[in-house]
């Protein structure tokens, strides 16, 4: 049975060797810094610093706090 009050995401990271894309649910008005906590990625890659990688969705950058839609793909972007 379908929740209303959650949305279906993915949270993506990339590193040369690996790729990983985690689905997850969260609830409706998450924002992108919240998707990639619940995704369990920074326990995953502890290199991953929120406060030195940007966040975007589906090639474009977005604000950590911005608010996530249905089907929304959160992208953890490395430092070059």
């Amino acid at each position: 049975m379908e929740n209303a009050d959650q949305i279906d995401v993915e949270v993506a990271y990339a590193r040369p060797d690996t790729q990983v894309i985690l689905k997850l649910r969260v609830p409706r008005g998450a924002t992108l810094e919240q998707a990639v906590r619940a995704s369990g990625i920074l326990e995953r890659f502890p290199e991953i610093d929120l406060a030195s990688h940007e966040l975007g969705i589906f090639g474009k950058l977005n604000k950590s706090g911005a608010e996530l839609r249905e089907g929304a793909r959160v992208e953890i972007y490395r430092p070059l």
